[in-house]
């Protein structure tokens, strides 16, 4: 069984990832298909956990690949602190560059990546909300919730391995904006 963990980024996905990898009946990774092109992009092995913000744009393919037979982890940081960190990272090469200038074309110069942040907050939890809507194996989790969300989800999937260790991984920050 494959689980994906949707969500927006700056949300606790690089942690999620690296609590999962205290997992020994599942493979875990976080953007592991980052460099793989059409199709494969949405490739997995059997028994995975796959934590990627950028699936939200692959949705159509994951659901041909996958439709309700997967698991789906919608991962959700409150809305300001997501878009707040979003907006220190909106260089060319990030995701929030790519957000207001390629995705929104002929926007004004200055803009402000805060309100940016919000924008792709709501776009890319809506696109993930349309897509759980016929999925019948589908979990929220909240950050702001995340030892009980994972010991959740962590039963729900049956995972086995060392929990203790895997919840320890939400005490540390992962990947977080400087």
């Amino acid at each position: 069984m494959n689980v994906f963990v949707l969500c927006t980024g700056r949300c606790g996905s690089t942690t999620f990832a690296k609590a999962c990898g205290h997992m020994v009946n599942y493979t875990a990774g976080h953007e592991s298909n980052l460099k793989r092109f059409g199709a494969d992009r949405v490739v997995y092995p059997d028994n995975h956990v796959e934590v990627d913000n950028r699936l939200s744009w692959f949705l159509g393919r994951l659901d041909r690949e996958y439709g309700d037979d997967a698991r789906y982890v919608h991962l959700r940081r409150e809305r300001l602190p997501t878009a707040l960190s979003y907006s220190k990272r909106n260089e060319l090469g990030y995701i929030m560059f790519a957000y207001a200038r390629g995705i929104y074309v002929g926007l004004e110069d200055e803009l402000d990546f805060v309100e940016v942040g919000l924008d792709y907050y709501d776009t890319v939890n809506a696109n993930i909300e349309a897509f759980l809507q016929n999925k019948s194996k589908c979990m929220d989790f909240a950050l702001e919730n995340a030892k009980d969300d994972f010991r959740q989800f962590w039963d729900w999937i049956e995972a086995e391995g060392d929990l203790d260790s895997a919840l320890a991984e939400w005490d540390q920050a992962h990947n977080a904006s400087a």
